[in-house]
Order: structure tokens, then sequence, then C-alpha cells
């Protein structure tokens, strides 16, 4: 299967291409193509030209255009969920949870494009401001140029391209090389919704040849990017007045407060910690345990990790498949090894089936370990005693990212200390830090980037406020 890209509504042909690989069995999975500056040029100078059309476009038509896509998706959901299987080796049950996920993402985009909207403004309220309405209108941003990563490869595009669609501006893509067949699917989809050709413009190739263009192109107004720390400081110093925004990732903690109850707590950290192989950005990778319960703790987690089926991303029992790419799987390997050199124990896990890495659980580790200091983007977790809520407090704020955190505990006074004592974007009060719905603010502190998404707070970001004064004279 040979792939093309979208500019300006065609598909088209590319000079050269480059073969997809499953990271489950490396087997080819499409061809895809290698876009040229000149290809990248042509789909900002689409998305330039469209700008206008799409900032003149009624709010209720940007609406009808969302909710069409996500009936569609909607329609076709089992076929999204295979795509998104097959190129980046989430489970398939996974996957379809995505899928899900992102027709309500949609969904959200399509109501709050008609809620774009300004405030009016007493500015009598201050001397010499009599005989004047003052009001504020938002308006789009213009062209975004919008980079996505793997881990999420359908809902974290709809999570940029659906708040442009509604706010009226016009988008080129660059998906991450290893999950391009989602990001052309929706295109596709987004084209019989009745998107107007140029408003969504979908390129792929090397991505540090295309990303720097798009970053770099005056015509381009916004960078909206999601991926690691080194890309989104590079991307930020490169950006100039460019409005920028960053989701950056973590290795999001959890506090276990003693006197709850495990027999919830335990399986919900388990999914926090290992869906799809912990590549999410708020996987569970830290666990502090209060010393009164931590050895029923760890005993119960590690009973239900090792529940947990290994296998091929196609099979409806697969709960952990492979990881994304090779190098990750021995980056993975090296850093548990580098552990247990430390002093650090294995509780469970640690080995490999094909590209698989086993689901890992480690104890006794130390802060300054990179399977706790760093994010590791895999299926490891470390499970740490604490003596208080307090010191579980400090162990989590010492950290580089502040993306999001959880505790557990029935005391509401440690639970609003907690709340505002972490360091983080979002605090998640009795659940884990890997709680997300596509609708509320997202997004984090120091390295775990700048800006929020969320549908609402997205468009925030993707529009300009104008102030508009009027003198009654």
């Amino acid at each position: 299967m040979r792939k093309k890209l979208f500019i300006d509504g065609k598909w088209v042909k590319a000079e050269k291409y480059t073969s997809l690989l499953s990271p489950y069995n490396e087997k080819i999975i499409a061809e895809i193509p290698v876009a040229t500056l000149n290809d990248v040029d042509q789909a900002i100078a689409a998305a330039y030209h469209a700008r206008e059309k799409m900032a003149k476009m009624p709010k209720h038509e940007r609406a009808k255009i969302l909710e069409n896509v996500a009936s569609l998706l909607e329609q076709r959901k089992e076929e999204a969920a295979h795509i998104i299987a097959q190129e980046s080796a989430k489970p398939l049950r996974t996957a379809l949870e995505e899928v899900n996920r992102t027709i309500q993402t949609y969904k959200f985009s399509s109501e709050e494009a008609k809620r774009i909207h300004g405030e009016t403004l007493p500015l009598d309220a201050a001397p010499g401001g009599e005989n004047r309405i003052g009001y504020t209108i938002r308006e789009p941003i213009g062209v975004i140029g919008a980079i996505t990563p793997f881990n999420f490869p359908m809902n974290l595009v709809a999570h940029k391209v659906g708040p442009a669609i509604a706010s009226g501006n016009t988008i080129v893509l660059k998906p991450a090389s290893q999950t391009p067949l989602s990001a052309f699917f929706i295109a596709e989809l987004l084209q019989e919704a009745g998107l107007p050709d140029g408003a969504l413009n979908v390129v792929t190739g090397r991505g540090s040849l295309i990303g720097n263009q798009i970053v770099q192109d005056e015509r381009v107004k916004m960078i909206t990017f999601t991926g690691s720390p080194q890309v989104g400081i590079a991307i930020r110093n490169k950006a100039g007045l460019k409005r920028v925004t960053l989701e950056l990732g973590s290795n999001s903690a959890v506090i276990i407060d003693e006197g709850v109850d495990l027999r919830s707590i335990v399986p919900r950290c388990v999914k926090g910690a290992f869906s799809n192989q912990g590549q999410v950005c708020i996987s569970l990778q830290r666990i502090y345990v209060h010393k009164n319960i931590y050895e029923e703790f760890v005993d119960r987690f590690v009973s239900e990790t090792r529940t947990l089926t290994i296998g091929d991303p196609l099979h409806a029992s697969t709960d952990i498949s492979a990881l994304i790419s090779k190098n990750d799987v021995q980056r993975v390997l090296n850093w548990i090894e580098e552990a247990k050199q430390a002093g650090a124990t294995v509780a469970t896990g640690g080995d490999i089936t094909g590209n698989i890495v086993h689901p890992t659980v480690l104890l006794h580790t130390k802060p300054d370990m990179k399977v706790s200091c760093q994010e590791v983007f895999g299926p490891v977790v470390l499970i740490n005693k604490v003596a208080s809520v307090e010191e579980a407090i400090q162990f989590v704020n010492d950290s580089r990212y502040g993306l999001q955190a959880g505790i557990y505990t029935n005391h509401i006074a440690r639970a609003l200390d907690a709340a505002e004592k972490l360091e983080v974007g979002g605090v998640m009060i009795n659940d884990i830090p890997t709680f997300r719905v596509d609708h509320m603010p997202y997004g984090g502190v120091k390295e775990s980037g700048i800006g929020r998404e969320g549908i609402k707070y997205a468009i925030e970001e993707m529009t300009e406020l104008k102030l508009v004064v009027i003198n009654r004279q």
C-alpha cells in the first residue's frame, strides 16, 4: 500500500518513499511518502491561501464539519482501531478506546466552535472611560503548524486539528514517522466531511527537516507540539515570536496514603502504569506508598501485573505488546539494568519477548536513577516506601517534570494539602495521574511544557484577543 501526501485537498505523489514497518513483527505495513522542502512549502502555501476562507466561515459551518467527521469516524471505528494497532503496536482493545476518545474530541470541538466569545468591558470604571463601550472578540491566528507523536496517533492529532478548525484556522500537520496512517485516515474523513481544500495539509518524512521548515516559515503563526523536552525546547528557540504550545511528557507519580482500600486502587494503578506499554505522557511511573501498607500494596500490585497478557497487538486479549522501536526496547532494558546495578530490585518483569518488554516493577530505587528522574516511556514502574504524605509530596516534586500527579487518601485535609503543594499542572485526588478526559485543561509546568490543551483551552491558545472600543461622543 503506497500512500500520498495530502496538500491543498489533493493526494500528491512524492519523489521518494520509505517502508513503514510493524513495531511488533517488523513486517512492511505501507510505503510512506517522504516530503521534500518544496512539498512542505506547497502545504504551507495552501494553508496560507485557505486561511481567509476558514476565518470567514460561519461558526455553525465549522461545527457541522467537525460533527460530520465524528459521525464518519463512528461508522469506521473498527477500521481506525486496526490502523492504530498496526502502526503503533497498541493493543487493539486500547486502540479502540483511543478511537472512541477521538470521536469525543471532535464532538467537543464541534460544540466549542459555537461558543467562542469575548466579553463586554465597563470602561467607565476608570476616569476618562465615560461614554465608551468596550468589548473583546477572538479571531483565528492563521496557519498552525502541528507536530504530533506516535503514542496517540489519532486522538492527539484530533486535539490539534479539532480546535484549529473550530476556531477558523488552517493546519499543516506533521505526524510521527512511525504513525502516519492515522493522520492520512483522518485527512480522508475530514475531506469527506466537507473541510475546504487547504484547510488541512498532511506532510510526512524526516522529522527534523520538515519540522524546522514549518517552525521557521513566517506564514506559520503558531506551533503546537507534543513530544520530547529536547525537541520542544529546540522548537521554542527557533520559533521567534510565534505562539507556541508544548506538551513534553513527565515521570508521573501517585501517592498511596494509609487506610485506603487497595482492592480497587491496585488494578487502577496497574492500568495506569502499563496501558499502551507505558508509552503515555501521564503514564504512572512512580508510586509512593505509606509504610503501613507498603508490603500489601507491593504483593497485590505484582500479582495483578503478572495477570497481564503479552502478545500480538491485533489479538483482542492482548494487554501488552511491542514498544515503538528496537532502540526503545534497548534503552528501557539498559535503564532497568542500571537500576539493578545501583541496588534496585526487580519484583517482576525485566525481560523481553521479541520487541515486547515485559511489565516491570522495581523496588528500592533511588531518585537519581534514570527510571526515576527521567521519563521511561515504557512498561516500567517503581514502588517506594514513605513515612507520610508530606514526605511523598517532596519526592514527587523532586523532578524536572510536572504534568499530572495523583493521591489516594481518606483524609480531605491531606488531599487538599497535596493539591496545593504538588508542582504539577493537574492533581487527581483518589485517582491515578493517568486520568484524562478530552475537554479538561491539560498541560504541565517545569519541563512538562507550556500552554494547555483540552478543546476550549486550545482554542484560547489558537486565537488572538482583539479589543474594540466605541466612543459614543
